[in-house]
């Protein structure tokens, strides 16, 4: 028996689409919210205007006061937790193999279609209905497959509430050798959209040996997805003052981080304790066991990344090829992680610049130093001077959504010549172009409207996982002079604990030794001018990790895997179709 048709009936208000004639979906619903007998959550909620937020990709970011301060921010110092057995599996490869480079076992990673009964042996106590449950597949998006998993809202309480997470999967175009589940990052990207893009996400030879499985998890897009103010609500958040310059904005931020916080408390209910990536975490061993394989086969980017190596520090002996792209350090405090991303977006915006000016004719400047002063220059004047947007439900380019738009930019090279024609425009007098790469940023439409909830769950989920201790105080002068120094562009805007400081919720599972110990190599990629992910992360990560190999790519942007060389691809193919560990400080 599956665990969703032994988990009781859905839950008031919550509904699947009517099954086409031919059996077919057009599209994927949205999975229930939360089931609870006689409960339901609503949408909606109070008017918050600003507040930091991150994302691990374009598509995903950041609020205002500190715009980039939780940008992918996963660091949970906690209690010790006892975990439950994962069950055994093939041995990992040795240290010795990873050093030297070598091939892992080739049977991690790969399984068969349906879980065997060894799967779902290995499942922890009182999770047997969950990790045992078959996966109704059916036709959706035209070419790919949906399923939804059902999972406890309270692992602690299997027997309580539980939601669907949303799947897709994007078949293999060849023989598959099994499952690769792969996470866009955020927190807040959606899983299921990146698995519909697997041919841009994988090479070619990845995508014929591996079927591509995607998940929103839980909050997140179609998985009971965390909604706390509607587009308007948001549009007039992301637009706000990201600067406040007297005592009289900084109180007007306090009480608009203060509504958002209260909206997602009265919307997001119950889930809102539940949301953190320790629980995203074990959904993913849920869903290794559902897809019939012993071990987890996974590529996570960014924020991905802090996911992925949660799952090898509560499950190292299910841990099959891993990959973890743009790599987030555990370890970090919120000051250290702040400040690393102050230096890794100033680092990114030389490289623009220096870019810009080489190119003749840049609009910030003739000369690097002039061109970087003019940035902050200019996000000071849209906060005194908005510029007229047109084609847009917005209609005026603040020092918020300008912010956007230029730090969008920084996450790949093919952005910058799209930038300067953005501010040349600006200077113009129109804020159109700024505006259009601002809503890339955002995943936000012309009409106002936004693609998933990514700009909301990313609060639910870093609150959760980075809380605001009472003893931190990083909205102090002393802080603040550090970052502006660090990044004399980007710095003020990522000092503060926003939202963290005043959220409601406090996480049920921490996880403060991220070594994972046991598992077989993981692969750790690092990119030198990455601008969300500084590089230094990706070193420490491959470190924290007992079995962490780093393979660095020597370049600009967000990520390696797909966008780099042939080196990364070369690196990282024959890591997962052959099991092939590179040398470890292997550099692209």
């Amino acid at each position: 028996m599956s665990a969703a048709s032994s988990a009781g009936p859905r839950p008031i208000g919550t509904t699947r689409p009517e099954p086409r004639a031919d059996g077919r979906k057009d599209t994927l619903p949205v999975a229930p919210r939360l089931t609870t007998p006689g409960r339901s959550a609503r949408p909606g909620g109070v008017i918050p205007r600003r507040g930091p937020a991150g994302a691990a990709r374009p598509r995903a970011g950041a609020a205002a006061v500190a715009a980039l301060a939780l940008l992918l921010a996963g660091c949970t110092p906690g209690a010790d937790e006892e975990e439950p057995d994962p069950g055994t599996s093939a041995p990992a490869a040795t240290q010795e193999s990873q050093d030297a480079g070598g091939t892992q076992d080739p049977a991690g990673g790969t399984g068969s279609a349906e879980a065997p009964d060894e799967v779902v042996a290995g499942a922890p106590e009182g999770l047997e209905e969950f990790y045992g449950q078959d996966l109704a597949w059916s036709e959706c998006e035209t070419s790919f497959e949906c399923a939804f998993l059902t999972v406890p809202v309270d692992y602690a309480e299997p027997e309580g509430a539980t939601i669907e997470l949303a799947l897709l999967r994007s078949a293999a175009t060849g023989d598959p050798q099994g499952s690769l589940v792969v996470n866009p990052g955020g927190p807040g990207g959606s899983g299921v959209d990146y698995a519909m893009m697997a041919g841009a996400v994988v090479s070619p030879e990845v995508a014929r040996a591996y079927d591509v499985v995607g998940f929103d998890p839980r909050g997140v897009g179609r998985s009971a997805p965390v909604t706390c103010v509607d587009d308007d609500q948001l549009d007039e958040f992301l637009g706000s003052d990201p600067s406040p310059d007297d005592p009289a904005e900084e109180a007007e931020v306090e009480a608009l981080l203060e509504e958002f916080a209260t909206a997602c408390a009265e919307n997001a209910g119950e889930l809102l304790e539940h949301v953190s990536t320790v629980e995203a975490a074990r959904d993913m061993d849920v869903l290794r066991a559902a897809l019939g394989e012993e071990r987890l086969t996974y590529l996570g980017a960014s924020y991905g990344t802090f996911l992925g190596t949660t799952y090898a520090t509560l499950f190292p002996d299910r841990v099959g090829r891993f990959v973890l792209d743009g790599a987030i350090d555990p370890t970090l405090s919120a000051v250290e992680m702040g400040l690393g991303q102050a230096a890794g977006f100033e680092r990114a915006t030389r490289a623009y610049v220096e870019d810009c000016v080489a190119g003749g004719d840049c609009p910030l400047g003739e000369d690097v130093e002039t061109a970087m002063a003019a940035i902050p220059q200019f996000l000071a004047g849209l906060d005194q001077a908005p510029l007229p947007v047109s084609g847009d439900e917005v209609s005026e380019l603040t020092e918020g959504w300008g912010m956007l738009g230029i730090v969008v930019a920084m996450y790949a090279e093919d952005f910058w010549p799209i930038l300067t024609q953005a501010l040349e425009r600006a200077q113009q007098g129109d804020g159109t172009l700024l505006m259009f790469l601002a809503n890339t940023y955002a995943s936000r439409g012309a009409d106002g409207v936004y693609q998933g909830n990514g700009m909301q769950s990313i609060y639910a989920v870093n609150c959760l996982d980075r809380p605001s201790e009472e003893t931190d105080d990083l909205d102090t002068e002393a802080v603040r002079a550090r970052f502006e120094e660090v990044s004399p562009t980007w710095g003020r805007y990522l000092a503060g604990d926003g939202a963290c400081g005043v959220w409601p919720a406090e996480a049920a599972e921490t996880v403060d030794d991220y070594s994972a110990t046991g598992a077989g190599p993981i692969l750790v990629l690092g990119t030198t001018r990455d601008p969300a992910t500084p590089y230094e992360w990706a070193v420490d990560l491959a470190d924290v990790l007992d079995s962490g190999v780093l393979v660095t790519y020597e370049g600009d942007g967000h990520t390696a895997y797909g966008r780099s060389n042939d080196c990364i691809t070369d690196a990282v193919d024959d890591y997962l179709l052959e099991g092939t560990v590179p040398q470890d400080g292997l550099t692209c």
